[in-house]
């Protein structure tokens, strides 16, 4: 594990493998242990950085909001520690948040863009109505809605098969502080909507999804694509693809990648 302090505040992340610099920022709840499968992977033929954003893993918290410009600057300030100009990165959920907010801060150190399992629009005004419950829940009973939060993510006919990946995920969850949550539910809520920044074309852009994704509307997910050059891959499962579609996931991203 290395670490750097960015105002003040310690950030954790990994760095292994040569070659060209691929990013793998994790999603809400999760941390950069998520990746492990995948940095083992990918180190081989790949320079691979993993970081815990702020307030999750062992990185710590910046504030009572972490916006998404927050949370890339912290990516832009490991990659210029690690003195990379330009990395391709894979955001799952909330790390797709960050990884479109670091493209439009960074324009020039983005190389490829993953969304996976995540979306470029706002936050719908439901949407807020259903983060600032979560932040309310999250006061009242912090593990009752961990728990919950996580198993929530995975499609039904999954829930059985991933029981141990699952339990894992919980557990992983349970590291991250109350702060951590509360203040990276404020910074979705208020991140901007960037479908525009798609549509520009401005990288390569691989939407990956799950078709029966309980977080993400897929019909609606699909829209935030139309009239760009993004490539779209679907899976037949959850918001989990990194866990529920894992080895599909790296013959995909292999693709990707070259």
């Amino acid at each position: 594990m290395k670490t750097l302090l960015y105002k003040n505040t310690t950030i954790s992340y990994t760095d292994s493998g040569k070659g060209t610099a691929i990013v793998f920022l994790h999603g809400f709840l999760e941390n950069k242990k998520m990746w492990s499968d995948y940095v083992d992977f990918f180190s081989e033929q790949y320079h691979i950085i993993t970081i815990d954003l702020l307030g999750h893993g062992k990185s710590d918290s910046l504030g009572y909001v972490h916006s998404m410009e927050d949370n890339a600057k912290v990516v832009h300030e490991v990659l210029a520690h690690l003195k990379v100009e330009k990395a391709i990165i894979i955001g799952h959920s909330m790390g797709g948040y960050v990884g479109l907010a670091f493209a439009e801060l960074f324009p020039k150190n983005i190389n490829k863009l993953v969304l996976l399992n995540s979306t470029s629009k706002a936050d719908s005004h439901e949407k807020k109505i259903n983060r600032n419950r979560a932040i309310k829940a999250v006061k009242q009973n912090y593990i009752n809605f961990v728990n919950l939060a996580i198993g929530n993510l995975f499609s039904e006919n999954n829930r059985a098969r991933l029981t141990e990946e699952i339990e894992e995920a919980k557990i992983q969850a349970l590291k991250t502080p109350l702060q951590g949550i509360v203040a990276s539910l404020e910074g979705m809520k208020i991140r901007k909507d960037r479908v525009l920044l798609l549509q520009k074309n401005l990288f390569p852009v691989l939407l990956i999804l799950g078709k029966k994704d309980p977080v993400l509307n897929y019909e609606e997910s699909i829209l935030q694509i139309e009239n760009t050059n993004a490539k779209l891959v679907s899976f037949d499962d959850g918001h989990m693809s990194q866990i529920e579609n894992k080895k599909e996931l790296k013959t995909v991203l292999l693709d990707f990648f070259e």
